[in-house]
Formats: C-alpha cells, sequence, structure tokens
C-alpha cells in the first residue's frame, strides 16, 4: 500500500480515517465537555470529555461513514458546520433525514450493500454490515444501525480490511460477517456497555469480546467507552477481558488526538 493505514482518534466514535490515500471521517460528535446530545425518545447524556479537534481542523475529507443518527454520532454541530455536499454512507434511514437537513450526497445502504470511492488506481469499498442497537422489541425504539467494512484495493487486489461494529450488540445476526469477510486486518470497536434504564445498548467488555473471537480480526482498536455517563463499562474492562482471555497484545487502545497505525502487531 502507498500509505500505511491510520487511524485518528477524535473522542466517542468519532475518527479520522487515513485509508489507500482517502480521508474518512466516523461518526461525527463535536459537542464539547458539559453540552448535552441528545439521545432521543425525551432522553439527554452530557458529554464528559472534549473532542480533539474541530470541524474547522480536520483534513479535507472525501466521505462521513454514519452509523446511525443519535446525538452523540452526529449531533448539531456537525450538522451546522459540515459541508452539505460531503458524502456521507449511512443507513436508509439516516439519508431520509440528512437529506431533510440539506446533506444531499447522504446515501443510504441497505446491510450488506456497497458504495465505492475511486482515485489513481485506488478503490475504497464501503460496505453495509448488520448491527442490533437494542436487545428485543427495544431495538425498534432506536434509530437503525450499521456496521462497515471498509476494504482497500489496488490493481484489482485487496490490501486492507477495516470493520467499524457502529454502535451493534453482539447477536446473532453478526454471525454473517466472518463468514462473509473471513480476513479482517483491524476492527474499530464500539463497546461502553451503554445502559439506558437498566437496558445494555452498546457492547460491554464481555460481549465485546466475544465479538472479537467471532470476528477474529488482526487488530482491534476500542473506541466509544467514557465521553458520556450512559456508557458504563470502563476500557480497563475491555483489557483486562482480553489479557484474560489471551489476546491482549492484538488489542490497541488510543488516546483522544492520538494517531495509530492500523497494521496488526507483527
Amino acid at each position: 500500500m502507498a500509505e500505511q493505514p491510520q487511524v485518528t482518534f477524535v473522542g466517542t466514535a468519532t475518527t479520522v480515517l487515513r485509508l489507500g490515500g482517502f480521508t474518512l471521517l466516523t461518526d461525527p460528535n463535536f459537542l464539547h465537555r458539559g453540552q448535552r446530545a441528545y439521545l432521543g425518545k425525551g432522553l439527554w447524556s452530557r458529554r464528559r470529555t472534549d473532542p480533539a479537534l474541530r470541524i474547522a481542523q480536520l483534513p479535507e475529507l472525501d466521505a462521513v461513514v454514519l452509523s446511525h443518527l443519535h446525538g452523540d454520532h452526529f449531533d448539531r454541530v456537525a450538522r451546522r458546520e459540515l459541508d452539505r455536499a460531503l458524502p456521507i454512507v449511512t443507513t436508509p434511514a439516516a439519508e431520509r433525514k440528512l437529506r431533510r437537513w440539506g446533506f444531499r450526497a447522504a446515501e443510504g445502504l441497505p446491510t450488506w450493500s456497497s458504495r465505492e470511492l475511486h482515485r489513481d488506481g485506488t478503490t475504497v469499498r464501503l460496505t453495509s454490515m448488520p448491527g442490533k442497537h437494542g436487545p428485543g422489541a427495544v431495538d425498534r425504539l432506536l434509530p437503525d444501525v450499521m456496521g462497515t467494512m471498509i476494504d482497500v484495493e489496488r490493481a484489482g487486489q485487496r490490501e486492507f480490511r477495516l470493520y467499524v461494529t457502529g454502535d451493534t450488540l453482539n447477536e446473532p445476526l453478526l454471525t454473517a460477517i466472518p463468514e462473509r469477510y473471513p480476513d479482517i486486518d483491524a476492527m474499530l470497536i464500539h463497546l461502553g456497555g451503554t445502559k439506558v434504564a437498566g437496558i445494555l445498548l452498546t457492547m460491554d467488555a464481555q460481549h465485546g469480546a466475544d465479538l472479537v473471537e467471532l470476528v477474529r480480526p488482526k487488530l482491534t482498536v476500542p473506541i466509544h467507552y467514557d465521553d458520556y455517563p450512559v456508557f458504563r463499562s470502563p476500557l480497563a474492562h475491555f483489557v483486562d477481558e482480553a489479557r484474560q482471555r489471551g489476546w491482549v497484545k492484538q488489542v490497541r487502545t488510543i488516546a483522544r488526538g492520538e494517531t495509530l497505525p492500523l497494521t496488526p502487531p507483527a
């Protein structure tokens, strides 16, 4: 690959990905510490942290990858300051609302469907992965959510594969992912063990570790774990779980503002 794949962690599930000469922004949450994010159904959560970057400080972007339309993943700052012509790859339900807001290049992908970006002989393919934000009937009260498989190809050969989980629980529908995509170089996993009214809405340490063992990425980078009070499962619990299960060397933690290579450990 002409350049090393890398991730810059902004906070929550917001990252800047540099893959094959393309620059992608994930789940833009740019509220600052003390500001409240709207989670729907009359629920708010006050942010505990500051984002590492402001939108004005971002590099030139090729696209946004949005797992779902919750206020801690696409907030009022993003709605106000992001370029309305920027492609946003997301769920069909989120596309409809984003287009009403003026983001005319939003594109909703049904599960397993793809959008491709092309430049200088390199293709970046973004494919929608299944996801489920809540257990049972609770999921119907929440926004549709997707993960994203990002493949970088040059001259017809895949050079890198990244799985971004989105805010999904580790549900049986995810078993299809490793069946279809057995060779995953790296995974950005949304953790936090989000709980509202006692109901788990994102993976905690144990569920996240179970997903790692299902998907078997060569490298796992945890994000989305401490920015809001509704996140109840600390990052340290996931790292401890990985240590107990014997694959902590394949986990790379990242601090807000830090840039890390996404190449698997030697």
